[in-house]
């Protein structure tokens, strides 16, 4: 059975195309059951993509109005995407996604996911061109999201290979990418939270596959971990984009069932 629900849904409150109330909308139509909005949280060294601060706060009190008038139709969930560089507290949402979107470097921080040819110019200025000393602090950031944001899931495991569809910036066949790649797992996994499926990229034509990669997901379920499927919607059109096609390869590697966050924690669905 896939999951008619979204727990990584973004609105015009950070870096999303609709409101609040268009998502609420366009779930219903899809005859979701539950939607949890997971607006970006504030980073106070680039407010180019997240929340204000004020911002959080007028978004939590628009999606509680919502909650309340579409009660009897829908069930709605106030969290937030925890970046790892965000000072910010997450005991006031319902649940909070653990991600990583910038790594950091003498000093500087570094968007991985803004275009190709800033990853690009960052790995030859900043790395001395070597993509896969890039991925290291990467993954070596991904490992550390749980300790330090205290997230409830983890988010886009391997968001770096966005701009990577042709291979053209590092193979993530090579030992170095997967080795430091599995370390990250190794790390994360006696936290006992799910990894997102996150088919974001998919939808927005960047990749053909999900995150984290089947190769990942292998290992992930190697080592006992648990899935979560996501659409990281930024537009209604979006929800629950190819859960379908990720739940069958989810049930191709193994996994029998996926978590879904309800009042109560996190509970079991089957594939």
């Amino acid at each position: 059975m896939i999951p008619k629900m979204n727990f990584h849904t973004h609105t015009t409150f950070c870096d999303g195309k609709e409101t609040a109330e268009s998502m609420v909308l366009a779930a219903m139509e899809k005859n979701f059951t539950s939607l949890g909005f997971s607006g970006h949280s504030y980073t106070y060294f680039d407010e180019r993509y997240c929340m204000s601060k004020k911002g959080v706060k007028e978004y939590q009190k628009e999606v509680l109005r919502l909650k309340e008038v579409y009660a009897e139709k829908i069930s709605i969930y106030c969290g937030i995407e925890q970046d790892f560089y965000s000072e910010e507290f997450v005991s006031e949402f319902d649940y909070a996604i653990g991600s990583v979107h910038y790594i950091k470097k003498d000093g500087q921080f570094l968007l991985v996911d803004e275009a190709p040819e800033i990853m690009k110019k960052d790995i030859q200025e900043l790395f001395g061109g070597d993509p896969y000393a890039y991925a290291k602090v990467y993954f070596e950031t991904v490992a550390g999201v749980l300790d330090k944001t205290k997230a409830d899931m983890i988010g886009h495991f391997d968001l770096l290979t966005k701009f990577n569809e042709s291979k053209d910036i590092f193979e993530t066949s090579d030992s170095r990418y997967r080795n430091y790649g599995i370390d990250a797992i190794e790390a994360l996994i006696p936290y006992h939270k799910p990894f997102e499926i996150n088919t974001g990229a998919i939808y927005r034509g960047m990749r053909s596959e999900a995150y984290p990669s089947p190769d990942f997901l292998k290992e992930i379920k190697k080592r006992g971990g648990t899935i979560l499927l996501s659409s990281d919607s930024h537009d209604g059109n979006s929800l629950g984009f190819r859960f379908h096609e990720v739940a069958s390869l989810a049930k191709e590697i193994g996994f029998a069932s996926t978590l879904v966050w309800t009042p109560k924690g996190f509970e079991e669905m089957g594939l």
